[in-house]
């Protein structure tokens, strides 16, 4: 009938409530001046019933440091001062970490969904370095925290709670921990009479003395690390000869996003610093990813513009595209961007740039083998990698005897077109599957966009998806979610449809996509689309294949595995970017490389660990789509409670202005925020600029400001960005307390007479 966590809420919620009466009953105990004035009686109730007040102090300690009372001091040293050093010492240790590891449960089992609602900013912000804290030194940081008498009993085990730490951990270590103020705490309690104030028992040598001790317990995870990498720097030596010299204090591999951050981190540091690109510099990014593909897009933005003129007033005739003349505007804009990523700009910062194919012989040496040349061989102290991602391509029947083209190929393909293939299948229904059909479908392509999932882009709360499943189907674009691809067909000339990708519908697919077959060749539950090219955008994989890591073990099928500070399991190798993930966007990968690099040239002196907690994403079809932190079904998986606060653009005077006679503005700004409070946790914005308008928010986030600062800075009238005023403004409306009202109206009507 009563499940057992629920049980287990009960006990400890009337234990809570046992230890409050406790304090409220004998609040006026918990002062020195009282425990002095007692001193005598309860030396003589002891005398009488030893084993009643052992027992009778126990029972009492547990209730109040269950309770988090602060003044749980003056009761250790009524230990010391009663029951003597030996029973004291005895009861108070067990005591403390039985009442400290209660008080952690009950925070975690009983107030956790409520309890931060109401902490500040600043215990907030002392919960996350906690949380950091215990994820990079452990139980040692635990440890630390317990020696250092300035920090709060009570809030180590309440904020303790909100952590992860599993209890009987806690207990063991808070046993330890506090075992050296104890002694202390009990030894100045023999000397009870001669106390003025708490304050006296510290005195600043003996307070120095537990301050060293702390920091000593703190520096142990790092002397930890230390003697870990010197032994995992030994073991590689042992297999690989070290170079007594090095060419380079660090040699990059790769001149994608990763690279060219990394490479100019260490360039302005001063270091020697060898850049290694067998292809061309800037990535995937600037060459068949974020540069082209923005650029397609805009053109097709302005096709849509020209066909929906007559909305604002302005007549035209009718739009004609001429694709090659788009195709030119993009290679226009990859060749003014490239200079930016360019060889001659980073040898003018210093940085060595070899067009060479690297490959790793050892952990410190790098072989460079170009065409029809001897290979050459350069050293380093630490390398970094950063040699990207490729196109995953699914395992389809037929795929590659019909012929397909990935995110990588597409622009070779299309710049050997004079024209747009008339018919696009588009397999992955992600935000590259996206942005490339409503742009094809805008410059005048039949476009199909096939996935699996029962939604687009489903890692986006339902209400985005559905919103961007309608604006791709206004645009022409045919959707087929919840659609598995069985197979691709190439079918005699004379059949009329000479490419076929055949389709079964596996999931019931949400309102507006197409869930009815497309053509008379369906049989039985299966379909089949005509296509003249078809696009696999199914997701990417790290490029890990002919660099030599599978020689130096550090090989992996997927991603490469690197720990918190992205370094390898050898010592003298990092990796950047996509090659690492989870994050496939251009600003991680320059956020991971950022970090890499400076790792990197620290290696064996310190290390810095990069921080994804206010990692801002895109998607770039119209209206457009970004988010920072959480959306809904984050939060709901993590089993986080939130608030969620939406304002409809519909209802912003900007969007209204630029909307066409007689649309309504599509698009929204959600927030999730902590229940009760204005901290943000994240938000996801749908509409025309959302990207741009997302970058106010990733700067609350990480700087601690929440939605009353963002409703207190005066915004521009009339902008998008007011957007984020209203969205404020909603909130704390939602916040006034609906007690007060007739009060105020009471008042008001008053003070008009």
């Amino acid at each position: 009938m009563f499940s057992a966590r629920m049980l287990w809420r009960v006990a400890l919620g009337a234990l809570l409530a046992l230890a409050l009466v406790g304090v409220v009953q004998g609040a006026d105990w918990f002062s020195l001046a009282r425990l002095q004035s007692q001193y005598q009686d309860l030396q003589a109730w002891h005398a009488q019933a030893p084993w009643t007040v052992r027992a009778a102090f126990f029972a009492l300690y547990v209730l109040l440091a269950s309770a988090a009372v602060p003044g749980i001091v003056v009761l250790t040293l009524a230990g010391g001062a009663v029951l003597g050093f030996g029973w004291g010492l005895l009861l108070v240790s067990f005591a403390s970490s039985l009442g400290a590891t209660l008080c952690l449960l009950v925070v975690r089992h009983v107030l956790a969904d409520s309890l931060p609602a109401y902490l500040g900013a600043g215990m907030t912000r002392r919960l996350g370095h906690m949380t950091r804290g215990l994820e990079r030194e452990g139980v040692f940081y635990l440890l630390s925290l317990r020696l250092i008498p300035l920090v709060p009993f009570g809030a180590v085990n309440v904020l303790m709670g909100l952590t992860r730490m599993p209890a009987w951990r806690f207990y063991l270590f808070s046993q330890i921990g506090m075992l050296p103020a104890t002694v202390i705490y009990l030894q100045a309690g023999a000397q009870l009479g001669q106390l003025q104030s708490v304050s006296d028992i510290l005195q600043p040598q003996v307070a120095a003395g537990l301050i060293a001790l702390a920091l000593a317990m703190a520096g142990t995870p790092w002397l930890t690390r230390r003697i870990l990498a010197w032994q995992r720097r030994r073991t590689v030596a042992a297999r690989w000869k070290r170079p007594a010299r090095f060419d380079y204090n660090l040699i990059v591999i790769g001149g994608g996003a990763g690279g060219l951050v990394s490479a100019y981190v260490a360039a302005h540091a001063q270091a020697r610093v060898a850049l290694v690109e067998a292809g061309e510099m800037g990535g995937d990014c600037l060459n068949r990813g974020c540069v082209p593909s923005k650029a397609l897009i805009q053109s097709a933005r302005i096709a849509h513009l020209a066909r929906h003129a007559a909305g604002f007033g302005i007549h035209t005739g009718p739009v004609q595209v001429d694709f090659a003349a788009v195709m030119q505007r993009v290679r226009s804009i990859i060749a003014a961007i490239a200079p930016h990523d360019s060889p001659e700009r980073y040898r003018a910062m210093g940085v060595d740039v070899l067009q060479a194919y690297a490959y790793l012989v050892d952990p410190w040496t790098v072989e460079l083998r170009r065409s029809g040349q001897a290979p050459e061989r350069i050293s380093a102290r630490s390398i970094i990698l950063a040699t990207g991602s490729q196109p995953a391509v699914p395992a389809i029947a037929g795929l590659q005897d019909s012929g397909y083209v990935t995110s990588d190929t597409l622009w070779d393909v299309l710049e050997q077109s004079a024209t747009l293939p008339r018919r696009i299948a588009i397999v992955g229904g992600g935000p590259v599957g996206c942005e490339l059909a409503q742009a094809f479908a805008r410059l005048g392509a039949q476009v199909s966009l096939v996935e699996a999932a029962p939604a687009l882009l489903s890692k986006e709360d339902a209400d985005v998806s559905a919103l961007v499943q309608a604006a791709l189907s206004a645009d022409g674009v045919r959707v087929f979610t919840g659609h598995q691809v069985l197979r691709c067909e190439t079918l005699p000339a004379h059949a009329g449809a000479d490419k076929l990708v055949v389709l079964r519908q596996n999931i019931i697919p949400q309102p507006g996509s197409h869930a009815a077959p497309a053509t008379p060749a369906a049989q039985d539950d299966e379909f089949a689309l005509p296509y003249d090219l078809l696009l696999c955008a199914t997701g990417r994989q790290a490029r890990l294949r002919g660099f030599g890591l599978e020689a130096l073990g550090i090989a992996s099928d997927t991603l490469l595995h690197t720990d918190a500070y992205l370094q390898t399991l050898i010592p003298s190798i990092y990796a950047a970017g996509d090659v690492v993930g989870p994050y496939q966007f251009t600003h991680a990968a320059a956020h991971q490389a950022w970090y890499a690099a400076v790792n990197a040239l620290l290696e064996g002196w310190g290390a810095l660990r990069p921080d994804y907690s206010v990692l801002p994403t895109a998607v770039y079809v119209a209206p457009e789509v970004a988010r920072v932190g959480l959306n809904e079904q984050q939060a709901h998986t993590r089993g986080l409670a939130f608030e969620v606060t939406r304002f409809e653009l519909a209802g912003l005077d900007r969007a209204i202005c630029d909307a066409a006679h007689g649309a309504v503005p599509a698009g929204f700004v959600k927030v999730l925020t902590v229940p009760g409070r204005d901290t943000l946790l994240g938000v996801s914005i749908v509409g025309e600029h959302a990207a741009e308008l997302l970058a106010p928010y990733a700067l609350a986030m990480r700087q601690g400001l929440g939605l009353k600062a963002v409703l207190a800075t005066i915004h521009s009238y009339p902008t998008l960005s007011e957007s984020a005023r209203h969205v404020a403004g909603q909130w704390q409306r939602a916040h006034l307390p609906a007690a007060a009202m007739p009060w105020l109206a009471r008042w008001h009507r008053w003070r008009r007479g």
